[in-house]
């Protein structure tokens, strides 16, 4: 499906952006710049692309960014990084390419993860990254879903716990999903860096109860086929995934027979790219402009 046609991405991260040049999944050469300004970042990575055209003639470009942004105008909507608010993102980079695919950072991980990791053969399966927040892609039909703007499932509310009274850490929501399991909500609640506490800690209990929540919601209004977890909290905790699953089971009661305790590990799965899923990803969004 995805040719051997040389291709560019770029991947924009919050701390640190990528960009790559290959074909399939093949990675012929990466450069990798700290994200400060627009200006510095998009520049740095615009001269790039630049000795690319010339030396390897990528075909296309796939552009994946870190959020909120418009998939319309490439454009970064309000975002609390300084300096990123309103910044043109695929003008700079798409400069010499007839073919430019634009998405964020999370749904190219998710196309990735589709074409070479752990939703391979899948048509309909959604990635979850779970970290210092949580961002969700969308795969329907073999497409990424966009409506108005890319999906912020991230922000869906969750059935809370009664003794649980933690009021969340998200700043617009609260006790949202990203308000309970994101690594800044687990050091609220905790009072210390999500990566310093034992695998044993009830924290990681509050985290499966609220990621089961949602993935069981998930379940219910998009039927996919399986939910990808990556991140800092959902791939560098083995201990979580098990209880997840163990939830999603008990708050679908029965409901729905492709999600039970005999299939629920093939439902929910931990991502197989890691850092990969990302770069790879822009490339395969390039082969697509392509197609």
């Amino acid at each position: 499906m995805h040719s051997d046609t040389i291709v560019a991405g770029v991947e924009l991260g919050g701390t640190k952006s990528i960009a790559v040049v290959g074909r399939g999944r093949e990675i012929i050469d990466r450069f990798r710049v700290p994200t400060t300004t627009p200006d510095e970042t998009l520049g740095a990575i615009a001269a790039k692309l630049a000795e690319w055209r010339q030396e390897h003639r990528p075909a296309a470009i796939g552009i994946a960014s870190f959020g909120p942004i418009s998939v319309t105008d490439g454009t970064m909507l309000p975002t609390p990084k300084p300096h990123w608010a309103g910044a043109g993102i695929v003008a700079p980079l798409a400069h010499g390419f007839d073919k430019v695919a634009f998405h964020t950072d999370v749904t190219g991980a998710a196309l990735g993860e589709g074409a070479f990791g752990a939703g391979v053969g899948l048509s309909d399966f959604l990635y979850v990254t779970v970290g210092t927040g949580v961002g969700m892609g969308i795969i329907a039909g073999g497409r990424p879903v966009t409506g108005m703007m890319h999906p912020e499932a991230g922000h869906i509310r969750v059935r809370r716990r009664a003794d649980d009274a933690f009021a969340g850490a998200c700043p617009f929501h609260g006790d949202c999903l990203e308000g309970l399991v994101s690594g800044p909500a687990i050091a609220a609640r905790t009072g210390g860096p999500a990566h310093l506490l034992l695998a044993d800690h009830p924290a990681w209990g509050d985290v499966a109860d609220a990621l089961g929540e949602a993935f069981a919601t998930l379940f219910l209004t998009l039927s996919p086929a399986r939910i990808i977890v990556g991140g800092g909290v959902g791939l560098g905790q083995p201990q979580v995934l098990p209880m997840v699953r163990e939830r999603v089971v008990a708050a679908l009661g029965g409901y729905l027979g492709f999600v039970d305790a005999e299939s629920i590990e093939d439902r929910i799965v931990p991502a197989a790219l890691g850092d990969e899923a990302g770069p790879l990803g822009t490339l395969v969004m390039a082969q697509d402009a392509l197609a």
